[in-house]
Protein backbone atom coordinates (compact mmCIF):
# COMPACT_ATOMS: atom_id res chain seq x y z
CA UNK A 1 0.00 0.00 0.00
CA UNK A 2 2.85 2.38 0.83
CA UNK A 3 4.49 1.47 -2.47
CA UNK A 4 1.29 2.35 -4.35
CA UNK A 5 1.15 5.70 -2.57
CA UNK A 6 4.79 6.44 -3.41
CA UNK A 7 4.15 5.65 -7.07
CA UNK A 8 1.06 7.84 -7.06
CA UNK A 9 3.00 10.73 -5.48
CA UNK A 10 5.78 10.28 -8.04
CA UNK A 11 3.26 10.38 -10.91
CA UNK A 12 1.64 13.50 -9.44
CA UNK A 13 5.03 15.22 -9.23
CA UNK A 14 5.64 14.49 -12.91
CA UNK A 15 2.42 16.17 -14.00
CA UNK A 16 2.73 19.79 -15.12
CA UNK A 17 1.39 22.25 -12.55
CA UNK A 18 -2.05 23.74 -13.10
CA UNK A 19 -1.86 27.41 -14.07
CA UNK A 20 -4.82 29.69 -13.52
CA UNK A 21 -4.79 32.91 -15.56
CA UNK A 22 -5.87 36.28 -14.33
CA UNK A 23 -9.17 36.42 -12.54
CA UNK A 24 -10.99 39.68 -13.17
CA UNK A 25 -13.84 40.88 -11.02
CA UNK A 26 -16.23 43.31 -12.66
CA UNK A 27 -17.98 44.96 -9.75
CA UNK A 28 -19.62 47.54 -12.01
CA UNK A 29 -21.78 44.70 -13.36
CA UNK A 30 -22.71 43.41 -9.92
CA UNK A 31 -26.34 43.80 -8.92
CA UNK A 32 -27.12 43.60 -5.22
CA UNK A 33 -30.73 42.85 -4.35
CA UNK A 34 -30.32 42.30 -0.60
CA UNK A 35 -27.34 42.95 1.59
CA UNK A 36 -26.84 40.58 4.49
CA UNK A 37 -23.89 39.20 6.38
CA UNK A 38 -20.30 40.41 6.46
CA UNK A 39 -17.92 40.93 3.58
CA UNK A 40 -14.23 41.28 4.34
CA UNK A 41 -11.91 42.11 1.51
CA UNK A 42 -8.25 42.38 2.36
CA UNK A 43 -8.70 42.79 6.09
CA UNK A 44 -9.51 40.23 8.70
CA UNK A 45 -11.60 41.48 11.66
CA UNK A 46 -9.04 40.06 14.07
CA UNK A 47 -6.34 42.23 12.44
CA UNK A 48 -8.26 45.43 13.19
CA UNK A 49 -6.94 45.52 16.76
CA UNK A 50 -3.42 46.01 15.38
CA UNK A 51 -4.35 48.94 13.13
CA UNK A 52 -3.84 52.33 14.76
CA UNK A 53 -5.00 54.61 11.95
CA UNK A 54 -6.86 53.54 8.88
CA UNK A 55 -7.81 56.32 6.47
CA UNK A 56 -8.80 56.48 2.84
CA UNK A 57 -7.76 59.25 0.48
CA UNK A 58 -11.12 60.56 -0.75
CA UNK A 59 -9.59 62.49 -3.64
CA UNK A 60 -8.46 59.36 -5.44
CA UNK A 61 -11.87 57.70 -5.30
CA UNK A 62 -13.60 57.44 -8.65
CA UNK A 63 -17.27 56.99 -7.86
CA UNK A 64 -19.46 56.17 -10.86
CA UNK A 65 -22.19 58.60 -11.75
CA UNK A 66 -25.65 57.36 -10.75
CA UNK A 67 -27.55 55.96 -13.76
CA UNK A 68 -30.49 58.27 -13.02
CA UNK A 69 -28.27 61.33 -13.56
CA UNK A 70 -26.79 59.86 -16.75
CA UNK A 71 -30.27 59.06 -18.09
CA UNK A 72 -31.53 62.56 -17.26
CA UNK A 73 -28.58 64.14 -19.08
CA UNK A 74 -29.10 61.91 -22.12
CA UNK A 75 -32.80 62.83 -22.27
CA UNK A 76 -31.93 66.54 -22.00
CA UNK A 77 -29.42 66.26 -24.86
CA UNK A 78 -31.88 64.34 -27.02
CA UNK A 79 -34.62 66.92 -26.36
CA UNK A 80 -32.25 69.73 -27.34
CA UNK A 81 -31.42 67.92 -30.57
CA UNK A 82 -35.08 67.14 -31.31
CA UNK A 83 -35.78 70.86 -30.93
CA UNK A 84 -32.88 71.56 -33.31
CA UNK A 85 -34.41 69.18 -35.85
CA UNK A 86 -37.77 70.93 -35.60
CA UNK A 87 -36.33 74.44 -35.96
CA UNK A 88 -33.29 74.06 -38.23
CA UNK A 89 -33.50 70.84 -40.25
CA UNK A 90 -35.70 72.24 -43.00
CA UNK A 91 -33.27 75.11 -43.60
CA UNK A 92 -30.33 72.66 -43.61
CA UNK A 93 -32.25 70.58 -46.17
CA UNK A 94 -32.94 73.64 -48.36
CA UNK A 95 -29.34 74.91 -48.09
CA UNK A 96 -27.93 71.51 -49.06
CA UNK A 97 -30.14 71.49 -52.19
CA UNK A 98 -29.03 75.02 -53.06
CA UNK A 99 -25.34 74.16 -52.58
CA UNK A 100 -25.71 71.08 -54.76
CA UNK A 101 -27.78 72.93 -57.37
CA UNK A 102 -30.59 70.40 -57.24
CA UNK A 103 -34.23 70.20 -56.26
CA UNK A 104 -35.63 67.12 -54.55
CA UNK A 105 -39.17 66.06 -53.71
CA UNK A 106 -40.14 67.10 -50.17
CA UNK A 107 -40.97 63.50 -49.25
CA UNK A 108 -37.20 63.04 -48.81
CA UNK A 109 -37.26 65.67 -46.06
CA UNK A 110 -39.66 63.55 -44.00
CA UNK A 111 -37.58 60.45 -44.69
CA UNK A 112 -34.37 62.20 -43.59
CA UNK A 113 -35.99 63.61 -40.45
CA UNK A 114 -37.39 60.24 -39.40
CA UNK A 115 -34.07 58.53 -40.10
CA UNK A 116 -32.16 61.04 -37.98
CA UNK A 117 -34.63 60.63 -35.12
CA UNK A 118 -34.13 56.85 -35.20
CA UNK A 119 -30.37 57.22 -34.94
CA UNK A 120 -30.28 60.10 -32.47
CA UNK A 121 -30.22 58.23 -29.14
CA UNK A 122 -27.48 55.87 -30.35
CA UNK A 123 -25.35 58.74 -31.61
CA UNK A 124 -25.83 60.70 -28.37
CA UNK A 125 -24.75 57.64 -26.35
CA UNK A 126 -21.74 57.08 -28.63
CA UNK A 127 -20.47 60.66 -28.34
CA UNK A 128 -21.09 60.79 -24.59
CA UNK A 129 -19.07 57.60 -24.15
CA UNK A 130 -16.24 58.88 -26.35
CA UNK A 131 -16.00 62.30 -24.71
CA UNK A 132 -16.45 60.95 -21.18
CA UNK A 133 -13.66 58.41 -21.64
CA UNK A 134 -11.23 61.16 -22.63
CA UNK A 135 -12.37 63.53 -19.85
CA UNK A 136 -12.43 61.34 -16.73
CA UNK A 137 -13.99 63.04 -13.74
CA UNK A 138 -15.85 65.58 -15.89
CA UNK A 139 -18.54 63.26 -17.27
CA UNK A 140 -21.39 65.61 -16.36
CA UNK A 141 -19.69 68.87 -17.30
CA UNK A 142 -21.64 71.37 -19.42
CA UNK A 143 -18.67 71.48 -21.83
CA UNK A 144 -19.10 67.81 -22.70
CA UNK A 145 -22.84 68.32 -23.23
CA UNK A 146 -22.15 71.30 -25.51
CA UNK A 147 -19.52 69.31 -27.43
CA UNK A 148 -21.94 66.42 -27.96
CA UNK A 149 -24.61 68.79 -29.25
CA UNK A 150 -22.18 70.52 -31.62
CA UNK A 151 -20.79 67.21 -32.92
CA UNK A 152 -24.28 65.92 -33.61
CA UNK A 153 -25.39 69.15 -35.30
CA UNK A 154 -22.38 68.86 -37.58
CA UNK A 155 -23.16 65.18 -38.24
CA UNK A 156 -26.75 66.08 -39.12
CA UNK A 157 -25.64 68.79 -41.55
CA UNK A 158 -23.05 66.53 -43.18
CA UNK A 159 -25.48 63.63 -43.32
CA UNK A 160 -28.20 65.65 -45.06
CA UNK A 161 -25.69 67.00 -47.59
CA UNK A 162 -24.21 63.57 -48.34
CA UNK A 163 -27.64 61.95 -48.59
CA UNK A 164 -28.81 64.48 -51.15
CA UNK A 165 -25.50 64.41 -53.02
CA UNK A 166 -25.66 60.62 -53.40
CA UNK A 167 -29.27 60.41 -54.59
CA UNK A 168 -29.61 58.93 -58.08
CA UNK A 169 -29.72 61.55 -60.84
CA UNK A 170 -33.23 60.51 -61.94
CA UNK A 171 -34.75 61.83 -58.65
CA UNK A 172 -32.86 65.12 -58.74
CA UNK A 173 -34.40 68.03 -60.61
CA UNK A 174 -32.08 70.64 -62.05
CA UNK A 175 -28.91 68.55 -61.79
CA UNK A 176 -26.57 68.80 -64.69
Amino acid sequence: MVLDMQQEIASLKERPPVQIGNIEYKFDQLKVETLEGTLNIGLNPTDLNEIDDFSVDQKAMNVPIPPKQLFKRTIELENTLYQYLETDLEQIYRDAQTNLGIAVDDSYFTFIKDDIKKQLSGRVAYHLKELSSTNRGEELSPEINANVIELLKQEIQNGVFLFLKNLPDNVKEGSS
